[in-house]
């Protein structure tokens, strides 16, 4: 505990006042805990799901508010978060996977794929790292697409074909992160495998892994399920949470509903840890192939764009590697980081989209890394 002695001793102070006003529980069995603890309790609003893993064994695993704010039933850490953009890792490995098979090849051009795509020299490549230059496929389907039905993959290249917005720069000029990307690399997948991205993405990974509250999910699938933690949005009008999903903003996830690649997997705390220790293995990709993932790449001048294969890559001062991802969906913020060459991990799932979520993330990394 060295960066953050003198931190810490302010939010202890602070979870101290906190924690006088709760009702009674056992103290944590280890100082870390109650570090963990004390800093979260500067953070009273906060609802989700956080892990702290060293060596693949949970040292922190707590969770606070509630999975439905309209029926107080309180969030617990076997609670289903949407991931969002956290699921973009996963559609990156149904890619490696299938270039571990042979089907496909990292920088083969998408016009093998797409053959009316009216986008040129872009590879699978550009796709994973967020240098294809590809225009925003919601966009296009916001202005254009009849809302009373609902959107799938299929239907998003159609009108990327039909309207063709012009792309956003020269591929592997640049970085800029993609939706679209990751929407047509689920698409590949499916092209060169013969099977439907969401059974490939269970059978291949989340079964294989025993991650088994891990899916991608229907909406009427979500509602079915008990431990479901849905995402709420604080409106200052009503000096409260209100689910998400209940805003017209929102409704793109509805009509956009069966698309496939950028988001849509929902998982708990515990089986993301799982995924975490099986990237430390063979188990469902070679270690060679997944090293590409978390290299930079580089763009045609030269320089290097820090984005692997749906993570992003960052060096420590001390020269360890760090891999991360990010997710926002509405009422939902999501936080994956692994420092792989420490195996030490970090997982928040929170479902009212927390004002302070960069700021907690931020906190609990220096404690993690300071463990």
């Amino acid at each position: 505990m060295k960066r953050l002695v003198n931190s810490l001793v302010m939010i202890a102070a602070l979870g101290s006042l906190w924690s006088a006003c709760q009702p009674k529980r056992t103290q944590p069995a280890n100082l870390f805990s109650a570090t963990a603890d004390s800093l979260m309790a500067t953070f009273p609003d906060f609802s989700g799901v956080v892990l702290l893993a060293k060596g693949g064994r949970p040292i922190y695993n707590r969770a606070f508010g509630y999975k439905n704010f309209e029926t107080k039933k309180k969030a617990d850490t076997a609670s289903v978060f949407e991931l969002a953009s956290v699921s973009k890792q996963f559609t990156a490995m149904i890619i490696m996977q299938l270039k571990d098979e042979g089907k496909l090849n990292f920088d083969d051009g998408i016009e093998k794929y797409f053959r009316q795509l009216p986008y040129g020299n872009i590879t699978i490549r550009n796709l994973l790292n967020h240098t294809s230059g590809l225009p925003d496929y919601q966009a296009i389907m916001d202005e254009h697409w009849d809302k009373s039905k609902i959107a799938g993959n299929e239907d998003i290249i159609e009108y990327l074909n039909k309207y063709h917005p012009p792309k956003l720069f020269d591929p592997g000029t640049k970085y800029e992160y993609s939706n679209t990307g990751y929407v047509l690399l689920a698409s590949i997948a499916e092209r060169v495998s013969g099977e439907d991205f969401i059974e490939r993405s269970r059978n291949r990974i989340f079964r294989s892994l025993e991650m088994n509250t891990t899916d991608i999910r229907t909406l009427s699938e979500k509602s079915a399920m008990e431990n479901f933690a849905w995402g709420h949005i604080y409106v200052d009008e009503k000096a409260r949470y209100v689910r998400a999903d209940s805003f017209p903003s929102s409704n793109y996830t509805i009509w956009l509903g069966n698309r496939k690649g950028p988001g849509r997997i929902s998982s708990t705390s515990l089986d993301l840890l799982k995924w975490d220790q099986a990237l430390y293995s063979e188990a469902i990709i070679k270690q060679q192939t997944l090293a590409e993932a978390f290299m930079p790449a580089r763009l045609k001048n030269n320089s290097l764009s820090y984005s692997g294969f749906g993570w992003d890559i960052q060096i420590s001062p001390n020269g360890k590697r760090i891999v991360r991802h990010n997710g926002d969906n509405p009422g939902y913020k999501t936080q994956i980081i692994r420092h792989i060459d420490e195996n030490k991990t970090l997982i928040v799932l929170c479902n009212n989209a927390h004002r302070g979520f960069e700021k907690i993330v931020e906190q609990l990394d220096w404690l993690l890394q300071d463990e």
